[in-house]
């Protein structure tokens, strides 16, 4: 659906190389070049920065790729109606979600959700927040279920929810009857977390850092099943929101608010492309996610 010259540009940004971009287009690379000459001649500024190893959007760049990104996702979502439309098929939303949130409350809703609309099917991909977020501005996804600290670029955020962290303990450690516990006191015992970059890990790095201790990360574990498992063991303690669990509960396990500012600075976000339409059936089902989060 985008213009010749809007698509060689796309695929340019992305790649950063008039070489790759003609390569993904079955074009030749004078062809992709003059495109994007004449696409900067036309608008009157320059796109992109050159360098000797290849190619950088300038901010008009950025600009008009976002406008690029919007318009193939509208452009692909107002062929699926169409054609929903002509042959009645099956709608389908593409979500993207963080284990945590798909572990339960993601496929909740859309359970929730397929009791009123049986003409709509799911596709959920699980991967990080960042990867979510990334697929979601990049028009590969139409709704994102994420951890995020605050607002994110090039997105809107459709719903938010505090999404602090709780210890995770078995039901027999000794912290397991507390209503909270100190930061000094989780770290007494081994603990298991993230891997480093991902949000949780980096305000527990945060938080340590500003009390000065010095924790025992028994376990490294992106996947919530390894850590819950560890929790559960006894030995030590896991970093979750409460949105990982079930609402009826996890069996041998207890959540502990920890007492620390720094944990509540996470949120739980519905996310989607910025500035695009959006059918009226992803809406609906965006109130039933927010829903299914708030309850948490």
């Amino acid at each position: 659906m985008l213009p010749t010259a809007l698509l060689y540009f796309h695929d340019v940004a992305r790649t950063g190389s008039i070489t790759e971009a003609a390569i993904a287009q079955h074009v030749s690379a004078s062809a992709i070049s003059r495109q994007i000459s004449n696409l900067e001649r036309t608008i009157g500024v320059t796109l992109f920065a050159r360098h000797p190893r290849g190619m950088t959007l300038t901010e008009a760049g950025r600009l008009l790729l976002a406008h690029a990104r919007r318009s193939e996702a509208e452009g692909e979502a107002l062929i699926r109606e169409l054609q929903d439309f002509d042959k009645r098929q099956k709608r389908i939303i593409n979500i993207v979600s963080s284990e945590g949130l798909a572990r339960c409350r993601v496929p909740r809703a859309i359970a929730r959700f397929t009791v009123d609309y049986h003409d709509v099917d799911f596709h959920l991909d699980v991967v990080s927040s960042a990867e979510a977020t990334r697929m979601v501005v990049d028009g590969q996804a139409d709704i994102a279920a994420v951890y995020a600290l605050g607002l994110q670029r090039d997105v809107t955020v459709e719903f938010s929810a505090a999404a602090p962290a709780f210890a995770v303990v078995a039901t027999g450690h000794p912290l397991a009857d507390r209503s909270s516990v100190s930061l000094d006191e989780l770290c007494a015992y081994p603990l298991t977390l993230p891997a480093k970059g991902l949000s949780q890990r980096e305000l527990f790095d945060i938080a340590v850092q500003m009390e000065q201790i010095s924790p025992r990360i028994a376990l490294s574990a992106d996947q919530v099943s390894p850590a819950l498992e560890f929790a559960r063991a006894g030995a030590g303690a896991a970093l979750m929101s409460r949105l990982v669990a079930h609402p009826e509960g996890e069996d041998g396990l207890a959540f502990v608010a920890i007492d620390h500012p720094v944990f509540h600075q996470r949120q739980a976000q519905i996310q989607t492309m910025a500035g695009r339409r959006r059918p009226a059936v992803q809406t609906a089902f965006i109130e039933v996610l927010a829903e299914v989060l708030a309850e948490g």
